[in-house]
């Protein structure tokens, strides 16, 4: 099969495309033909070495295509099922070994890169408005990276949820995609001169000076103080990302200074812990997306043996909704 693997730990320049021997599946595992698989920002932070891993190494994670075997005791799927998965290791290749407990029937309503597409961002915005901070009526939240691939679900589900979205973005053509997202409001922070001054201003001019009830930031080091300065007395600030780099050490005081706030710093996996939570929050967001409730944006496509160029793209910020590498 043909794979990309990363030699070592650097930038884009380390990824190459190479043959390797097709895997076989082990017990409770199934081996999977790889329609799409999605590329993602924790991709870039192992390839760089942020996160640990060994080298070389597959990158990737998420994925959807069709089983072809699988192993022992594996007794909720076959092949020939068409499934995704948002936690299977080694998934920018034509074909992955994928755990039972991750895998995802995809339904009929749901072609496979929507799918691919979908789940480890969706999954992502579906705990953070249902269950970190979850969005009520009348609820003030700001988006930082509106047009993203989590920004733009997580701006639907909120919406939906009766939430008021102020979605922050970095150009014209962003700010209509946040808008048709449902967005109410937009910051386009590239026009903004002192962004940790500035942002909060126009956020409490949208809010009559109160500040939003929650902030979710996926952007970390450049966005973080901003988005404490945003936010209203008892707010929460929820950090599920660092796509600009992490953020120094935080002195706990400032949260009392800034009015009783929250910080949290979730994660995925310990929102999908349990299966029946997995398959509840994927349930959800299949039907939304079969039903038309929930647009997923795939904002560009690269053959496999591009994934250095996807990870450029990514990385220079220059995409919406979500990257995929196309087998």
């Amino acid at each position: 099969m043909h794979a990309v693997i990363a030699t070592h730990a650097g930038g884009p320049e380390v990824l190459s495309s190479v043959t390797q021997p097709d895997p076989s599946p082990g017990p409770h595992e199934a081996l999977v033909r790889v329609a799409a698989a999605g590329v993602n920002f924790i991709d870039t932070y192992r390839r760089a070495g942020v996160y640990p891993v060994p080298y070389p190494h597959v990158p990737g994670s998420e994925g959807s295509g069709t089983i072809v075997a699988v192993g022992e005791q594996v007794t909720g799927f076959a092949p020939g099922d068409r499934v995704a998965w948002s936690a299977a290791p080694g998934s920018y290749a034509e074909l992955v070994v994928v755990p039972e407990r991750e895998l995802l029937a995809v339904p009929d309503g749901v072609d496979d890169e929507t799918a691919a597409a979908l789940l480890l961002q969706g999954l992502t915005a579906h705990y953070l408005v249902t269950s970190t901070f979850p969005v009520e009526p009348g609820a003030t939240v700001l988006v930082h990276a509106g047009a993203g691939g989590v920004g733009l679900l997580l701006t639907q589900l909120a919406t939906q949820r009766g939430g008021h979205v102020i979605a922050t973005v970095g150009s014209v053509e962003k700010e209509a995609l946040a808008r048709a997202a449902g967005a109410r409001d937009v910051i386009r922070y590239r026009e903004l001169g002192d962004l940790t001054t500035d942002l909060p201003a126009q956020v409490r001019r949208l809010t009559d000076g109160r500040g939003v009830d929650a902030v979710y930031d996926g952007v970390g080091r450049d966005t973080f103080d901003a988005s404490l300065a945003s936010l209203a007395r008892r707010g929460m600030l929820v950090l599920f990302g660092a796509s600009s780099g992490p953020v120094p050490p935080v002195d706990p005081q400032r949260l009392n200074a800034a009015g009783s706030l929250f910080l949290t710093r979730p994660t995925l996996g310990h929102y999908v812990a349990d299966r029946s939570e997995l398959e509840w929050r994927a349930g959800e967001l299949f039907r939304a997306v079969a039903d038309g409730r929930l647009d997923v944006r795939i904002g560009a496509r690269f053959p496999l043996s591009a994934a250095a160029d996807a990870h450029r793209a990514l990385e220079s910020r220059s995409t919406t909704g979500k990257v995929l590498l196309l087998p």
